[in-house]
């Protein structure tokens, strides 16, 4: 409560991911001082300040290297980052798209409102063609990314997206990645009723709730290819990637027991290799 009352606008959407998160960690019972959440600058990246937890607000699109590193030294955490479109891939695209080629062993939540939410609804990798936005007033023309290919592509280990209305299904789906190993993303689409839905007269958050509902298609295991968001388009939501593979860290130790041989154990929980 004492972070109450919160910075985000009415209608928002990101207080229902972040309390679908913190169900799914209750419900997953894992040692909350072994769960740490990153998360980078923007809206979205506000939400490391209302989290119980050791949490960490990084610089703007450096939350996945900032993650990364904590993972590395700490192997033993369950590391979650939290952050939106723009921030993750945006400025931090590239540190996206590598952490999912290392399948780097993190939880990356990427809150999707199509904009640049907090620094005035500027066009974002994510927005959709044709919709309108602060430096695009005509109409978008730039291609936007369809975020849970470019992840796959890529080699996270989990893929999957849903929106703000289905909070029971997100909820699960946190509960299942938490329990996963690997580059897992988790796409939510939520409502920017301030900027996004203004600039483009689509009524409040509960008008684009109301969207998510008749507009959304559940596909579980749908090829990414197929996952484009066009303007007030449908939202194909689902779990759609789901393999077990070996991790960044998991190929480091094979590759260094191969190469050292014995004379060198696994890395400790605080970091460090053990010598014999």
């Amino acid at each position: 409560m004492d972070r109450i009352p919160h910075i985000w606008c009415p209608t928002c959407g990101l207080g229902i991911v972040v309390t679908a998160l913190v169900e799914a960690i209750k419900k997953t019972e894992f040692n909350p001082d072994l769960i740490s959440v990153v998360s980078g600058i923007g809206c979205t990246g506000r939400v490391a300040g209302y989290m119980n937890l050791d949490a960490f607000h990084s610089t703007h699109g450096r939350a996945i290297p900032f993650a990364t590193g904590l993972k590395m030294a700490r192997p033993e955490l369950n590391v979650v980052v939290f952050s939106g479109d723009g921030d993750l891939s945006g400025i931090g695209g590239n540190h996206l798209i590598h952490a999912a080629r290392r399948n780097m062993d993190l939880l990356v939540v990427l809150v999707n409102n199509f904009t640049y939410g907090m620094t005035g609804g500027q066009n974002a990798p994510t927005t959709p063609l044709t919709a309108k936005s602060s430096t695009m007033p005509h109409g978008n023309f730039d291609t936007p990314f369809n975020l849970p290919h470019l992840a796959a592509s890529c080699g996270a280990s989990f893929v999957a997206r849903w929106t703000c209305l289905h909070i029971r299904r997100l909820t699960k789906c946190f509960r299942t990645a938490l329990n996963r190993k690997g580059f897992r993303m988790i796409e939510v689409i939520a409502p920017c009723s301030t900027l996004y839905a203004r600039v483009n007269k689509l009524g409040t958050g509960l008008n684009l709730m109301r969207f998510y509902h008749d507009k959304s298609e559940i596909r579980h295991g749908a090829d990414t290819k197929d996952l484009d968001i066009g303007f007030q388009d449908k939202i194909v939501c689902g779990n759609f990637v789901d393999e077990d593979k070996p991790t960044y860290i998991d190929r480091m130790h094979a590759h260094y027991d191969n190469v050292l041989g014995e004379k060198y154990q696994r890395m400790a929980p605080s970091g460090g290799w053990i010598s014999e």
